[in-house]
């Protein structure tokens, strides 16, 4: 076996914990008597406040404390929320309006914080919310992803909040100048929530020197600096914890009003604040993903190679700055722009505009899984109107083995990669020689059949380093913290796992620590499928300092030379010598010997480089054309993720990205109506996907190890997402071009469909 993780499929141990009712999520660890929380909406999307009536509220029973923003900034409290800005083509930066905790002087999408009510039941908080009188004065509503209109924001007169471009405009232009052939596309891609399991919510208590947030969220140390500023506090009086997370998929990347109110509340109070989201009330104000629109060109030579690539994507922020909103469809979209092919001219301009609804951010995959479906999208039509197979066509594209390490037009240094065998592998898989038969079958039940394919790479963001630190317990275990933190991917079994195989230590004995800012003093938090790749390679160098160290010490016990002391993932060896100790009882020696300096061991590690997971997915979709229904029939992933710790997890992984990606693909999307009501606030108007939509996956391996890390990984967590999207959106734009269907958006819900098939049957008249 590998040295660098042995590969076992081992069972997820937080899962029994999980499946029997035994988890802590949030709303189960608030403290006892904690005062419940409740927050006044707006009920508009956009309208100027003319006034706002508390004291009904404030008097009512059980009422501790009403909140208003102007009762934040009578405390001196610094309202504003931190948020990054992408740089614009002329140099400067992105609009920066102040997004305050609660809504000041306008109120901007339904559903924005403008008042806390805190009782000491929940039920007297509701009814209490229900007395606050919101006068306004109502202004236009702006939907639309386009200049123009009513101004959310005065910074932004033309609700434009940045014009992005990467690349070399005028070689690109001259590409398609030169070029024997250009294929054109407009391509949307749909708003949806993210509707994770466990809601947004937290509690809050200050002990009169210190405060403690816990919140169900992807890591502690952002909020953290984020609250120290905004209560004028140093750090050290300041905690943050993340206990078990429901799922967070991006969304819950990133802080929110909601966290900071509380705080504020539990400070004035001087008593413990809780307040967790409802359904509807996530819907309306949870960050959603995607909902951008892209047009697409690409050039070809006559040898059918790509030659130049266009796009000018218009995106929708929601009507404020959220924590990475401005950076997803620019800079991480530009990430991956080029994908798998060898496309030396490239030119990508993104403008992201202000509307009247919730904010846009970090989704499954942030960026990338929007950058592949254009491309792969355009691939298959490129193939099309080109009248080339389209597997052939991504092969000619494909950069060869031979050009590694590969740099592209945006920068990105691709370390390894070897398309086409992973390509071949999932034709095999898929059984793409048998389609034929299988389309005929379909045909002959009055049905439609197609298959699409999607060949993507992702780019593994987030910080490149990360601590780690074990400590050797007095029972004889051990204790790893890590500066990641977990909703649900598995990390407790894969860094007990990963640690156990590097040290010998039993996994059963070893604890994994996360998510508190007072054990774990830095981390980078999860997202980017950055944790197991950054995680183990700080835990590689942290065992090896506690090899090193132990080493040295058993020299002595040993009568040897420190440099002749081993360790061979199992035990310390020296010839010469009988004691051969398992880590664990080096530890126990050296913890009799008095020396407790080698009990605890703490390193920050880097990595040297990005890694670029990659794969092809295949999906295959039967439509019947009466009532337009939609069915993913088949559906097969070959992915290089490099080496592997836990394929179980692994495969786990993209079994879920792919339901989200299929979800996207044929039953989610965001509605508003012309006044900026969500009309799809509940599970009864907002489709999510169920057991009954999603196929069986065929799921395997073809790895080409990373170089870029010494554990020779790739990330994984966002892939299945990545390349879900237009591996249906193809397999759909497959059965119906026959049909005269010329451009299939997502959702490909069944009333979409029966109008894009009558639409197509007109045309084709």
């Amino acid at each position: 076996m590998d040295k660098f993780g042995k590969s076992q499929p081992v069972k997820r141990v937080e899962d029994v914990r999980f499946l029997t009712g035994q988890g802590r999520y949030v709303d189960d660890i608030a403290p006892e008597g904690a005062l419940r929380a409740v927050f006044f909406r707006s009920p508009v999307a956009h309208a100027r406040i003319t006034g706002l009536d508390v004291s009904a509220a404030r008097a009512a029973d059980g009422v501790k404390l009403v909140v208003t923003a102007e009762d934040m900034a009578a405390a001196g409290v610094d309202t504003a929320m931190n948020f990054a800005t992408a740089p614009n083509r002329d140099g400067s930066q992105g609009a920066a309006p102040k997004r305050p905790v609660l809504a000041e002087g306008k109120v901007r999408f339904v559903g924005e914080p403008v008042a806390l009510v805190v009782a000491e039941t929940l039920q007297q908080a509701r009814d209490a919310a229900e007395l606050i009188e919101l006068e306004y004065d109502d202004l236009p509503v702006h939907l639309d992803i386009a200049a123009g209109g009513e101004p959310v924001h005065d910074a932004a007169p033309d609700n434009r909040a940045f014009d992005y471009g990467i690349g070399d405009e005028e070689a690109t232009n001259a590409a398609f100048d030169q070029a024997a052939r250009t294929v054109a596309l407009e391509i949307d891609s749909n708003r949806i929530i993210v509707n994770s399991m466990e809601p947004r919510g937290c509690f809050a208590e200050w002990d009169g020197t210190r405060l403690h947030l816990s919140y169900g969220g992807q890591g502690v140390w952002g909020i953290k600096g984020q609250l120290a500023k905004m209560f004028g506090l140093d750090d050290t009086a300041v905690r943050v914890t993340n206990p078990d997370v429901g799922g967070g998929f991006g969304m819950k990347g990133f802080p929110y009003p909601e966290y900071f109110v509380t705080a504020h509340a539990a400070r004035a109070l001087g008593q413990p604040v809780r307040w967790m989201s409802e359904r509807t009330e996530a819907m309306l104000t949870d960050n959603a993903g995607r909902d951008l629109v892209t047009l697409a060109e690409l050039a070809f030579d006559a040898e059918n190679r790509i030659t130049g690539y266009r796009l000018h994507t218009r995106c929708n922020l929601g009507a404020y700055n959220s924590g990475f909103g401005q950076m997803i469809q620019s800079f991480l979209f530009a990430r991956v722009l080029t994908g798998t092919y060898d496309i030396r001219n490239a030119w990508y301009r993104c403008e992201g505009f202000y509307t009247n609804t919730a904010q846009v951010d970090a989704y499954r995959g942030a960026g990338r899984p929007e950058a592949i479906y254009v491309l792969e999208r355009m691939m298959d039509r490129a193939a099309r109107e080109l009248e080339v197979d389209p597997w052939e066509l991504r092969r000619i594209n494909f950069i060869k083995p031979d050009q590694f390490p590969y740099t592209t037009v945006t920068g990105e240094n691709y370390d390894v990669g070897d398309f086409g065998r992973v390509m071949g592998h999932a034709m095999q898989t898929a059984d793409i020689a048998g389609f034929e038969a299988r389309k005929a079958a379909s045909e002959a039940a009055g049905k439609l059949r197609g298959v699409g394919i999607c060949y993507y790479i992702e780019s593994i963001l987030g910080a490149p380093n990360e601590d780690a630190k074990v400590e050797f317990t007095e029972d004889g275990g051990a204790r790893i913290y890590v500066g990641t933190q977990s909703n649900g991917q598995g990390h407790e079994t894969v860094f007990r796992q990963f640690l156990a195989d590097q040290t010998g230590i039993p996994a059963d004995v070893i604890e994994v620590v996360q998510g508190d800012s007072d054990l774990i003093p830095s981390g980078g938090g999860t997202g980017g499928s950055r944790s197991v790749t950054v995680q183990t390679n700080a835990t590689l160098q942290v065992v090896s300092e506690i090899v090193t160290g132990l080493g040295g010490f058993l020299a002595d016990q040993m009568g040897v030379a420190p440099e002749d002391v081993v360790f061979d993932d199992e035990r310390f060896r020296a010839d010469g010598s009988n004691l051969t100790p398992t880590m664990l009882e080096a530890a126990q020696m050296a913890r009799e010997a008095g020396r407790t300096d080698l009990l605890s061991w703490k390193t920050t590690a880097t990595l040297p480089g990005r890694s670029y997971p990659n794969g092809c997915h295949i999906a295959e979709v039967e439509i019947d054309t009466e009532t337009g229904e939609v069915v993913c029939d088949r559906y097969n992933v070959v992915d290089d993720f490099g080496n592997l710790i836990n394929p179980m997890l692994a495969e786990g992984q993209v079994h879920g990205g792919v339901a989200q990606g299929l979800g996207q693909a044929l039953t989610e999307r965001v509605v508003f109506d012309a006044d900026g009501q969500l009309l799809t606030a509940t599970f009864m108007d907002y489709a999510m996907p169920r057991a009954y939509d999603m196929p069986m996956i065929g799921f395997d391996t073809q790895p080409v190890p990373s170089v870029a890390n010494p554990m020779g990984m790739k990330g994984c967590g966002e892939a299945g997402t990545v390349g879900a999207l237009a591996a249906v959106s193809n397999a759909v734009q497959d059965a119906l071009w026959a049909r005269g269907v010329r451009r299939a958006d997502m959702p490909f819900t069944p009333q979409r469909m029966w109008e894009m098939l009558q639409d197509g049957a007109i045309a084709a008249e």
